[in-house]
């Protein structure tokens, strides 16, 4: 794939995963999008998941030795793949998983699954911010000084911790194109779980954020299996992507082998 810088994350970013950007100021602003479940439809993610480290114990001392151990990647190709996965329109998340379902997915070749992809992200930022904005854990580079992928003196340092919004919303997303393409599952679920843990590489959050965002995006797509709009939707989605990676063309074999070279954990 082909790698390229990306503008760090925003807060309004977090709040609108799987949106692509926004448009000039010129145009009419986007129409709002609906999510799937609501916070109304979701579990209590905040009852749900773990506490968030505190200061004192094991866990909080763990998150500080991942982070400093893992600055030594600073400048390397795999620093570089976490840049990469900091961006989080639609389009970029499928682009991102191409290797690994073996095409990439667009708004020509996929149009009702990625008009999938922006809904489930609203329900994954319902599901991270409750529990974000109770435990107000830091972000690492915050506790300990050391390198990150992206700018942190930009608005990521106003933002919160545990758990991973990213992970939540990569994760979740990967557990449904495992489902849509039974027979690609383990490759699509390694990249998954290597976005999520760009962002410890990134340094932009902690181990137990990262671990934890899967846990929240595990819970919320057995919640959107509830939802008979969602079903619905799969249903539909499962030809268009058969037919999507019939279709192809597939992604460059050299890159793809690049980039598997790179999703070994960094744990």
């Amino acid at each position: 794939m082909a790698w390229k810088l990306v503008m760090a994350v925003t807060a309004a970013a977090v709040l609108t995963m799987g949106a692509d950007p926004a448009p000039p100021s010129a145009m009419p602003p986007p129409p709002a999008i609906k999510p799937y479940l609501g916070a109304a439809g979701l579990p209590d993610t905040l009852k749900i998941l773990p506490p968030a480290p505190q200061k004192g114990d094991i866990r909080y001392e763990t998150d500080r030795k991942m982070f400093l151990g893992t600055r030594k990647l600073a400048g390397t190709p795999r620093f570089a793949l976490a840049l990469n996965d900091d961006a989080l329109s639609g389009q970029a998340l499928m682009k991102d998983f191409s290797c690994a379902l073996g095409v990439e997915l667009t708004a020509a070749n996929a149009p009702k699954f990625m008009s999938m992809i922006p809904r489930i992200g609203r329900d994954a930022s319902t599901a991270t911010n409750l529990p974000k904005d109770y435990w107000k854990r830091q972000r690492p580079f915050l506790i300990d000084k050391g390198p990150t992928c992206i700018d942190q003196n930009g608005p990521i340092k106003d933002t919160l911790d545990y758990p991973s919004g990213h992970n939540t919303y990569s994760w979740a997303v990967g557990l449904i194109l495992a489902e849509l393409a039974p027979d690609r599952a383990t490759e699509i679920l390694v990249r998954a779980r290597a976005y999520g843990e760009s962002r410890m590489v990134c340094g932009v959050h902690n181990m137990s954020a990262v671990e934890n965002g899967r846990t929240n995006g595990g819970i919320l797509v057995a919640a959107l299996h509830s939802s008979p709009e969602f079903r619905a939707d799969i249903e539909t989605v499962r030809a268009e992507i058969a037919k999507a990676r019939k279709a192809g063309p597939a992604p460059d074999p050299a890159a793809c082998a690049k980039e598997a070279e790179l999703l070994t954990s960094p744990y």
